[in-house]
């Protein structure tokens, strides 16, 4: 059995100290809030995160990912105002009806709404000034990996009666742990075991997370020991580079709803490496809209390079240099991979199964022979 660790800094400021907080729309309140646009300037309430950990820091090397950075600790992202108005967004009756999936990893997600129905949320991400934050702390620019992965939520809702039986089972466990002189931790995951479809996420908590124990990301580091973030807090942010790092996000019990928002980037610049796949998306996604969105940016990748390549080319004749066979050559095989690499992700319809996932996504010997 690995180890667990918790990875910790300096502690965070409690956000529901700040009286602006006071007054955050509960889940199902029917109150109707004024449409607002998103404006950096009231909207971002940015302030760094007290520790940024690097790959080498998770046992990997620096060269794994698009980028030496691992995961941060949690940071303040967003305004009061901002969370309120992604809440009434996300907890639309128009969202549910329409983008509302589940899954073997999480039961209730919402996906691909932003662009539709969700215009605070769709412009708070695609804004410059929030691409830049997440963009320096994740070391590498980047951009929102496609429209229908904007905004994505895992929400989960439990009625009194259900909290306050799993806070009681979560005390009874521990107590018997003390008594037989031994460790013990909750270790129940809301989202199990997993590596993201997308170099990088941002995880961002819509919930007031005060009084709840747990929720927090467990972490497989590169030597298989498990080490623990913590979850953010309401209007903070964590962020991780999920395509290269096993992880799971562990129940948060005390609370009688959980709601954290995921948006998934990739780096802008067309000749970074691209190793998104559609593992954990394919079976909760609109197979059409996905695909489209996928081909289109993927393509736009090729076109760019295509172009590289013919400048790189045409500066090498006019400098009367002899032409570079072998390194066109390597180029052609290159895109011809990055296509064969679509085509693979690109499964027929009639193959996927909706909320079935292979096991493509873990990385742990001992974890796909579970599954």
């Amino acid at each position: 059995m690995a180890t667990v660790g918790t990875l910790t800094s300096t502690p965070l400021p409690d956000p529901m100290a700040n009286p602006e907080f006071d007054g955050v729309n509960a889940i199902g309140s029917s109150s109707m809030l004024e449409k607002i646009s998103f404006d950096p300037l009231k909207h971002l309430n940015f302030i760094p995160p007290s520790m940024v950990y690097s790959m080498e820091d998770l046992g990997y090397t620096k060269s794994r990912g698009v980028s030496p950075i691992g995961v941060s600790e949690p940071f303040s992202l967003f305004s009061a105002e901002a969370i309120q108005q992604m809440r009434k967004e996300v907890l639309s009756g128009e969202v549910f009806a329409k983008w509302k999936y589940s899954s073997e990893l999480a039961q209730c997600q919402l996906r691909g709404y932003a662009a539709d129905c969700a215009p605070f949320i769709y412009d708070a991400w695609k804004n410059p000034e929030t691409l830049g934050i997440i963009s320096n702390i994740a070391g590498v620019d980047l951009v929102p990996a496609m429209d229908f992965e904007i905004g994505h939520v895992n929400l989960a809702v439990y009625s009194e009666e259900e909290k306050n039986k799993a806070l009681n089972e979560l005390i009874e466990q521990a107590n018997r742990a003390t008594d037989e002189n031994r460790t013990w931790e909750d270790d129940d995951p809301v989202v199990d075991w997993h590596t993201d479809s997308y170099p990088f996420v941002c995880v961002t908590m819509l919930s007031d997370c005060t009084g709840m124990v747990g929720g927090e990301t467990a972490l497989r580091r590169g030597d298989g020991e498990v080490v623990k973030v913590r979850g953010p807090q309401m209007g903070y942010a964590v962020i991780l580079q999920g395509r290269y790092i096993e992880h799971q996000a562990l129940r948060a019990l005390g609370g009688t709803e959980r709601i954290s928002m995921v948006t998934s980037f990739r780096p802008r610049a067309s000749l970074t490496k691209d190793d998104t796949v559609l593992t954990t998306v394919r079976p909760i996604s609109d197979l059409g809209e996905l695909y489209l969105q996928f081909a289109e940016y993927r393509f736009d990748m090729l076109q760019d390079r295509f172009r590289h390549a013919n400048k790189l080319m045409r500066d090498r004749q006019r400098a009367r240099r002899p032409f570079d066979t072998a390194q066109l050559k390597q180029f052609i095989r290159e895109q011809i991979e990055f296509l064969e690499h679509m085509d693979t992700e690109i499964v027929e319809d009639d193959k996927v199964v909706k909320g079935k996932f292979d096991k493509s996504h873990l990385i742990s010997e001992h974890l796909v022979l579970e599954r």
